[in-house]
């Protein structure tokens, strides 16, 4: 990486921008969004809910849905929206429409984290042709695009597989990395969450040695849209993220952290991986170490 990057490529795309192509023919836009409702009783930390309901009120035309936890999540798993295997994820996608040839655009609704999770899964299967919405469905609406509540699903694709394997790891990896001076570990969560001063997922604390970089930090709360790549890149400087170094983020459950990743990967770090499954399951396994201000 030479200096910051002075915009962010075309991996970032405007509303104005989509508002011009929702009509080009090998364009296909998905709305990624998903809820988190916080739970106190069994589903700690929260409960799980689909933006299906949202969709069907309202999408940008031409959108159709994906479903993360439903379609896109290992079934069973004592994780929320564990990463399913390659084969099982690139048949889903493409079953939805995802296809080579094809210009995918995602966007969520409150939080970009849910578009950058489906653009981070796709880039791990060998997809690039994908940008997430800056903004999302909020900016959209505050400017005043027009919305449908025509269903829309698309003709299933052909999907070339080509796995990058190092862009999501696991707990092993992370433990690895642990004391690591060629790798940075990046905690998205919340500064509270970070430091041990709340314990939602389970025992409070951050993976040791990590350093904190909350996705939220990253966006623009009134618009929801990407800081400035210039503002974005002062906010890893200084924590030890360094460009030549191997870079892990995590966060509650391996969604907040493609944020952070799709931001890292903005400014020119290539060599970046999400942690599955994150705190969701670090915090709940006594053998992995953990740490507190």
């Amino acid at each position: 990486m030479n200096g910051t990057p002075s915009q962010y490529s075309e991996a970032l795309v405007t509303c104005e921008w989509l508002e011009a192509h929702l009509d080009d023919p090998d364009l296909v836009i998905f709305d990624c969004t998903t809820y988190l409702i916080p739970d106190q009783g069994p589903n700690r930390p929260y409960t799980v809910q689909s933006g299906q309901a949202d969709y069907d009120k309202g999408h940008i035309p031409g959108a159709g849905y994906l479903d993360l936890q439903k379609d896109f999540s290992v079934a069973g798993s004592p994780f929320r929206f564990t990463l399913p295997p390659a084969e099982e994820t690139a048949a889903a996608f493409a079953e939805r429409g995802v296809s080579d040839g094809k210009r995918v655009v995602l966007y969520s609704r409150k939080s970009l984290q849910w578009a950058t999770r489906f653009w981070w899964m796709l880039r791990w299967l060998g997809f690039d042709n994908v940008s997430i919405l800056d903004g999302g469905y909020d900016k959209w609406i505050a400017d005043g695009h027009v919305t449908s509540t025509r269903p829309c699903t698309y003709p299933a694709g052909t999907f070339s597989l080509n796995v990058r394997p190092g862009l999501f790891v696991d707990k092993d990896a992370v433990r690895s990395a642990i004391g690591a001076a060629d790798i940075c570990t990046i905690n998205a969560l919340t500064a509270d969450l970070h430091s041990g001063n709340s314990p939602r997922y389970g025992r409070p604390g951050r993976v040791p040695g990590s350093v904190n970089v909350p996705a939220p930090t990253l966006v623009n709360p009134e618009t929801m849209e990407l800081l400035p790549i210039e503002a974005a890149a002062q906010a890893f400087t200084g924590i030890g993220a360094e460009p030549g170094k191997r870079i892990i983020t995590y966060c509650g459950g391996g969604i907040a952290a493609t944020l952070d990743a799709f931001v890292l990967h903005e400014l020119g770090y290539r060599d970046i991986a999400v942690y599955d499954n994150s705190m969701s399951e670090w915090a709940n396994d006594v053998s992995l170490p953990i740490e507190t201000d």
